[in-house]
């Protein structure tokens, strides 16, 4: 008896070393996903609190509730299950599906650069403050769900692109905590960077200076905040579409431009201490550049289109030039400010 319980737990200590073993490769198969799609997570962030501008303040936090609950099914039960399926069946599309999310990141980007160069005032700028009344921050909050859809098929589909040669099981463990970890964060870095300014305001009806004066440095300093986030998110847009496409031509026999740009890496990467992070850098400018000419490229082409298109226009008759226009019509029309403010 005794013999066949020291077996029993042998095998069992074997399992639970395989158990754990398992977890620390979704564990470390996670984060080198996540890393990977952290340029369009930064977008992600920098996209979302401009949904709860002019919102109830006791409602922005509900509303960023819903949107992260919407966000979380959109990953796991449409996304994560879609992959899964394209990756048993045919994997071979992708690198294509990567390479089109990559062409819209470079798109956005592009545009966002161009209409800032031309003083022109971006259509996403405009998004529209929320009415008062549940149906107005309904149709926000699907607007907003409907626009992180598109960033959450982009940071789904690298994440399977960096776990491909996993087994199925582990692609499936790895895309969930990806999915979990990922919008956590986003939402509650947007939880945290819509609320600052009411902090701000709370503490300077402290008594204590310093957190009067803190205070003070909060609300002032959020709107430089918001745009410094929006400026890195456009980086990122450029740098993270313009590898995926630079490592996608050279995965699809296009050599040229990978080999050039890590032609431009290697005379820094030698150098002592620093190689490695100068080299990094020469690799994400070059991503860069390529994404912003490749996105130009892509406004060229498509400009036009977006003219004669039924979503190219919006309701009072001016052409809508970017990309998400048919994801942005399901967004209320802008309203003009309370008059009571």
């Amino acid at each position: 008896m005794s013999g066949g319980l020291v077996a029993l737990l042998d095998d069992i200590a074997a399992l639970a070393k395989i158990a754990a073993a398992s977890v620390d490769d979704v564990a470390a198969g996670a984060a080198k996903a996540g890393a990977k799609a952290a340029g369009v997570v930064i977008d992600d962030a920098a996209v979302t609190p401009q949904y709860v501008s002019g919102a109830d303040p006791s409602r922005e936090l509900p509303m960023i509730k819903k949107i992260f609950w919407g966000s979380l099914r959109n990953k796991l039960l449409i996304i994560l299950p879609a992959l899964l399926l394209i990756s048993a069946f045919i994997p071979g599309i992708i690198p294509f599906i990567l390479m089109a999310g990559g062409t819209y990141l470079c798109y956005e980007g592009a545009e966002k650069i161009w209409h800032k160069l031309r003083g022109q005032h971006e259509p996403d700028e405009d998004t529209p403050a929320v009415d008062r009344g549940p149906e107005a921050e309904a149709k926000v909050t699907k607007g907003a769900i409907t626009t992180d859809f598109i960033l959450s098929c982009e940071i789904m589909v690298i994440a399977m692109n960096e776990v491909a040669a996993d087994s199925l099981w582990v692609r499936a463990a790895i895309l969930v905590a990806v999915a979990i970890a990922i919008t956590a964060a986003v939402y509650g870095a947007v939880a945290l960077i819509v609320k600052m300014d009411d902090i701000g305001l709370h503490l300077t009806t402290k008594d204590s200076a310093g957190s009067k004066h803190f205070g003070e440095l909060l609300v002032r300093g959020m709107p430089k905040v918001l745009t410094t986030i929006t400026v890195i998110g456009t980086i990122a847009m450029l740098w993270v579409g313009g590898h995926i496409m630079l490592q996608g031509a050279h995965d699809l026999g296009w050599h040229g431009p990978y080999d050039l740009v890590h032609a431009l890496e290697h005379p820094v990467a030698g150098i002592a201490v620093v190689g490695s992070a100068l080299a990094w850098l020469v690799n994400t400018l070059c991503s860069a550049v390529l994404g912003l000419a490749w996105g130009l490229v892509v406004m060229a082409v498509l400009t036009p289109l977006l003219k004669v298109l039924p979503f190219g226009k919006k309701k009072d008759g001016h052409e809508d030039h970017s990309a998400g226009a048919a994801v942005d019509s399901q967004q209320p029309a802008k309203h003009d400010a309370d008059p009571a403010s």
